[in-house]
This record gives structure tokens, C-alpha cells and sequence, in this order.
């Protein structure tokens, strides 16, 4: 091989690597995992069951199976005995451009009998029980230093304070509800080792600025003893663990793929139709009359908020349509048969800001999986 060649095949090895890397970067999901409390602030402590320690010990469990996958980036708010100041959590995952977020801690309650998982979201709540825990968790910024500077005036003891957290437009409310569940799904088939609580909503200051679906697990009550005894046990940690793994890799399977779809032999029927003119649509309800056949389109946002439909409102985004379900505003960009050009309009979406856009498919007016669509 002459000098020449040899080149020609080192520079086109160099690139193929380039590009591989490049395309791997851009496939890759990110999750960010945030163990609660650590050093000073040790969080509940019953006999001996300390919530910094254990809900570390999940972390760390959760990220070592999570990283098995090599689609999957994990970044830890931390990963040793120290104290992190709630809005830093928050703005870890923010730099990271995680795709979620997930804030581990363990619960307690003076009534020892207490017992169950809960899985929360960022939301309004008027249930008592939910407002305590919120406070209980948010308690945390008084060991910051300056925190009521830092976190305009807030007061946890305030209950105007923990209203006014929930003003705040939750754009990734749906997402948000949808890895909870998956995560409480899981816990509930562990039996009667830990008796499943639920998705519940309250204003978690940890989980207020983190730009992202997220969500904050109570894994049980550290108070109660035998539901404590489990979270301090290496068993009972790899089992809460692997439940909540087996979810995250679950909801990535479901809204951005499970890593082969972009090899599937299969393909759907490229969208040949004339391009249409620039719309907006607003649909309120069920439509009646359901196109047949599997489509693809690009869910930038889920909100309590309704916004009106124009361009100006989506970073300059045309054809964007909006689903008002189970009191969320849903709102999507394009849509089309072909899974080639939904993927550019989901690039084009993530170009203008919307980085926990995705896509979601359709048959018939049914949603189902991505990989079911290109199937």
C-alpha cells in the first residue's frame, strides 16, 4: 500500500470514529441522580438508620446499574458525604442538560406505624400530609448559608412561601407524573417488602429549579422499624435500587428509544404529502374523526398553563398543536408518517431551546411506543 492509501485509510478511520462518537453523544441519555442531605445535615435518624447514608447507598446502587447501559449518561449530584446546597442540585443537572432528575431520600413520621413508598412531583398540594413532607425537605436551606437571599425570601415555615413555589409554570409536569408512576409501579411489585404509597404532588424546593422531568422518591419510612431495617439492608437497597433503575430505563425506553431503534431493518412509510402551510391548531377534546395510521410528532411541553398558539409563544416554531388532558396542556410540534423527518423536527425543536422535547407516536389515534411505530 502506497503512501497515499495508507493516508486515505487513516483519515477515513478517523472520521468514522468522529462521527460514531458523534452520534453517540447526541443518542445518549441523561440522568441525574440526587442523593438527598449528606454531611452536616443528616436527614431523619431512627436507632441507628441514618436517610443521608442510606439514600446515598441507593444512589450509588442505582447508578452502577443505570451505567451498565452505554446509552445512558449518570451524573451525581454526589457521591460522598457532603452537603450540597438544594438549588446547586438543581443547577447540576441544569449544566448537565439531563434529560431527568431524581432526588432519593428516605421519610419518617412520629407515628412509628408510618409505613409505604411515595414518589412526588413538583405541583400545588392541599393535602396536608404532602405539605408536611414538602416542609420537612425544604427545612433544609436554613443550613445554607444567606438562604433567604438566595432563594428570594423564601421561608419553609411560610405557608404563602410554599404556595408561591408552585406559580411557577410547570412545563414538564406530564413527564414528570409519567416516571413516577413507573417508579411506583415498580415499587408495588416488591410485595409486601415495601407497601407502595403512590404519586403524590407537593412544592419541593429541590425540585423547583431543575429544568427537567423530575421527581423526588421517598423510598420508606426510616422511623418505622421494620420498613427502616429494610432500607438499611443491602438487600432491601438493592431491590429499591433495581426498581427504580428498571423505571428510568423504562420511561427512556418508552418516550426516547431503547438504543437499537436506530437500527431497525424496519421503517416507516416516508411522509409524501405536500408540505402544509403554517398552522395552529388548538384541540380541546378527543377529535372525532381520528386519522388512521401510525404518526409521529415532537411533544415540546406539558403545562397547567394555557398559551396561545402562535409562533412568538414557541421560539418561532410553526404548526404547533395543543391536547388539553386530564387538566394539562400539551403542546406539540408537527406531525408526520415519517420517523426520518421526526427526528429532525425533534432537532430542530431541542435547536431552539426545548431540551426535554421528544417524540411520541400514534396508531390510530392511540399512543404507543416508538419502537412499536418503527416496527
Amino acid at each position: 500500500m502506497n503512501r497515499f492509501n495508507k493516508i486515505k485509510v487513516v483519515s477515513t478511520f478517523f472520521l468514522t470514529i468522529l462521527s460514531f462518537c458523534a452520534y453517540s453523544q447526541a443518542n445518549v441519555f441523561k440522568v441525574t441522580l440526587d442523593a438527598g442531605h449528606g454531611d452536616h445535615d443528616f436527614g431523619a435518624v431512627y436507632s441507628g438508620r441514618i436517610e443521608k447514608n442510606i439514600a446515598l447507598a441507593i444512589v450509588l446502587k442505582v447508578g452502577k446499574l443505570l451505567e451498565a447501559n452505554p446509552n445512558v449518561n449518570v451524573i451525581y449530584t454526589r457521591k460522598t458525604d457532603v452537603f450540597i446546597d438544594l438549588v446547586e442540585r438543581a443547577n447540576i443537572a441544569n449544566r448537565a442538560n439531563s434529560n431527568i432528575f431524581v432526588s432519593i431520600h428516605c421519610n419518617a413520621n412520629k407515628n412509628t406505624a408510618a409505613d409505604g413508598t411515595e414518589t412526588y412531583v413538583m405541583g400545588l398540594s392541599k393535602v396536608a400530609s404532602n405539605l408536611e413532607a414538602a416542609k420537612k425537605e425544604n427545612s433544609v436551606i436554613t443550613l445554607e448559608k444567606d438562604y433567604k437571599r438566595k432563594y428570594d425570601g423564601y421561608d419553609p415555615n411560610s405557608p404563602e412561601s410554599m404556595m408561591a413555589l408552585t406559580l411557577m409554570q410547570e412545563e414538564y409536569l406530564d413527564n414528570s407524573i409519567s416516571l413516577a408512576s413507573k417508579i411506583e409501579d415498580n415499587f408495588d411489585k416488591l410485595g409486601k417488602k415495601l407497601r407502595q404509597g403512590g404519586v403524590k404532588q407537593a412544592p419541593f424546593m429541590v425540585l423547583h429549579k431543575a429544568y427537567m422531568p423530575r421527581v423526588l422518591v421517598e423510598t420508606g419510612f426510616v422511623s418505622n422499624p421494620t420498613e427502616g431495617n429494610i432500607l438499611n439492608s443491602e438487600e432491601g437497597q438493592n431491590d429499591i435500587a433495581k426498581a427504580i433503575a428498571d423505571a428510568i430505563l423504562s420511561y427512556k425506553n418508552e418516550y426516547f428509544g431503547n438504543g437499537n431503534s436506530e437500527i431497525s431493518d424496519a421503517r416507516p412509510v416516508r411522509d409524501t404529502s405536500t408540505p402544509k402551510k403554517a398552522k395552529v391548531v388548538e384541540t380541546v377534546a378527543v377529535a372525532k374523526n381520528v386519522p388512521k395510521g401510525t404518526f409521529f410528532k415532537v411533544q415540546l411541553i406539558a403545562s397547567i398553563k394555557k398559551t396561545p398558539l402562535e409562533p412568538k409563544n414557541f421560539k418561532g416554531l410553526k404548526n404547533v398543536t395543543m391536547v388539553y388532558e386530564n387538566n394539562i396542556y400539551k403542546y406539540f410540534y408537527e406531525e408526520t408518517t415519517s420517523y426520518d423527518a421526526a427526528k429532525k423536527y425533534l432537532e430542530e425543536a431541542k435547536s431552539k431551546g426545548y431540551g426535554a422535547a421528544y417524540l411520541i407516536a400514534t396508531r390510530d389515534g392511540e399512543k404507543i411506543s416508538i419502537q412499536d411505530a418503527i416496527k
